[in-house]
């Protein structure tokens, strides 16, 4: 399991649990607009409590299995970010994706750097992994900065990668190597 860390004065991360579904339901409502073009479509129901709640419950077990991590950004009882280490491959691929993002109100103050750094170092430190991997859209440059100063490298494009504000869009490709 990730460890709780303090990003700054103001905000920490943590693992979401299931009683988390209120704040990360109103964080998504509150940041429905600003992120639209950089999410995929969403039906009306992902922003209710119930939907967030099942989600952090499959998410909650998949951490406890060592699955993957989806953590939290914090202000006090509100939810200003979210940071998922999904996917996590062990055996000789000792691997993970990577994908965040931070409420509107918050972005811009260094906190997705934050929070990265201490994602790499927790995954190198505490479970182990060789490599991250994390994709950006080609024209989101404030996330690409994000991952450089945390270590990523770019290692290609990938010609409609993901579907995104409802159509398919080309990204980025980065890793970390987290081991020689």
């Amino acid at each position: 399991m990730l460890k709780p860390c303090q990003l700054t004065e103001e905000v920490s991360m943590r693992v979401l649990r299931p009683g988390d579904a209120p704040a990360l339901a109103a964080a998504y409502i509150r940041n429905r607009d600003y992120l639209s073009s950089w999410e995929p479509v969403r039906a009306d129901e992902y922003y209710s409590e119930e939907w967030q709640r099942a989600d952090i419950n499959k998410r909650f077990a998949a951490a406890e299995a060592g699955e993957g991590f989806s953590c939290g950004l914090f202000a006090g009882d509100s939810i200003v970010g979210r940071f998922n280490l999904a996917g996590i491959v062990r055996g000789p691929f000792q691997s993970a994706g990577l994908g965040y993002w931070v409420d509107g109100q918050y972005a811009g103050q260094g906190l997705a750097s934050a929070a990265v750094q201490s994602i790499v170092r927790a995954a190198r430190e505490e479970l182990g992994l060789h490599r991250i991997e994390a994709s950006t859209l080609l024209h989101n440059i404030g996330s690409q900065r994000v991952l450089l100063k945390a270590g990523f490298q770019q290692i290609g494009m990938a010609p409609r990668y993901l579907k995104i504000a409802g159509t398919w869009q080309d990204h980025n490709l980065y890793q970390v190597l987290l081991h020689d």
